[in-house]
């Protein structure tokens, strides 16, 4: 039998195709305010979710996303007020929601396989009503980190000069958060809760070797993430690896490869920038 013959695979490609976008989308942003760490520190306050909805036989997708969207929100308010450091915020989701799901877990009396299979990913915990939640979750993402990328970008860019043109820093700050620990949420099934943050950095940190732009970066970044997931989740199905490891290591391969491309570009483009500024410089001579 084929790969696409089994449902299974069926649904775990759709998923994975939904975190290859969803990832870099809202990556792009929080790499370009240097935040690249907030997806581990929401993938891990999301663990809580997951072992309550494991413990109240609810939907875990569901309630990882409640949980790490109330994370998200709480997170940024502290650092918006200035009563702690952001870097403090972050911590207290680390390990606080990291040990929340593993104390739920075990009083509640349910498996900590489930649990494991949550942190790093795997396919065939992928539910036909995980997909459907996966899609709503990720159309949010998309509408979010495309119809407002001119307002996230410059929220990112420098929130001083966006709070002077008018901008609502504050709400989209916060939206910003949700919509991070949204795509948290749509990875867990295939990458994982502790191998999210990879997808919304490595992709993107590639993309840059070879992109300037903000609108490059983001769409080869998107290219790059939707390429590893799908064939990282193909090929767990054939090697029966976790699928989480298999995609960030393939993404870091693929990180590995630009940057050896990017040095001879990036030589071809100071050459070209000197022979430019010495044009420059004789023309100015001659005048």
């Amino acid at each position: 039998m084929g790969l696409l013959d089994y449902p299974f695979m069926v649904r775990a490609l759709i998923a994975a195709a939904l975190v290859g976008v969803t990832a870099p989308a809202i990556g792009t942003y929080l790499v370009q305010r240097r935040q690249a760490v907030m997806g581990d520190g929401l993938g891990h306050v999301a663990m809580t979710g997951v072992a309550l909805g494991f413990v109240l036989r609810t939907s875990p997708v569901w309630m990882a996303t409640l949980v790490a969207v109330v994370g998200a929100v709480g997170m940024e308010l502290i650092r918006s007020r200035g009563k702690t450091s952001g870097d403090v915020a972050l911590s207290m989701l680390f390990y606080g929601g990291l040990a929340g799901g593993v104390m739920i877990i075990n009083v509640g009396g349910g498996s900590q396989a489930s649990l494991l299979s949550a942190m790093f990913g795997s396919i065939t915990t992928v539910a036909s009503e995980d997909v459907t939640a996966m899609a709503i979750l990720a159309a949010f993402v998309l509408a979010v980190t495309i119809g407002l990328r001119r307002q996230l970008f410059a929220v990112c860019q420098d929130e001083e000069f966006a709070r002077v043109t008018g901008l609502p820093v504050r709400a989209l700050n916060l939206l910003l958060a949700v919509t991070a620990a949204v795509t948290v949420t749509v990875a867990m099934r295939i990458v994982g809760l502790l191998l999210v943050s990879a997808m919304m950095v490595i992709p993107v940190a590639a993309a840059q070797r070879l992109t300037r732009g903000f609108a490059a970066t983001l769409g080869l970044a998107v290219a790059i993430s939707l390429a590893v997931s799908l064939t990282g989740t193909a090929t767990t199905y054939y090697v029966n690896a976790p699928s989480g490891a298999m995609i960030v290591l393939m993404a870091i391969a693929v990180f590995m490869a630009m940057t050896a491309l990017s040095a001879p570009l990036a030589r071809r483009r100071a050459k070209a920038a000197r022979a430019a500024e010495e044009v420059c410089t004789r023309d100015d001579v001659k005048v």
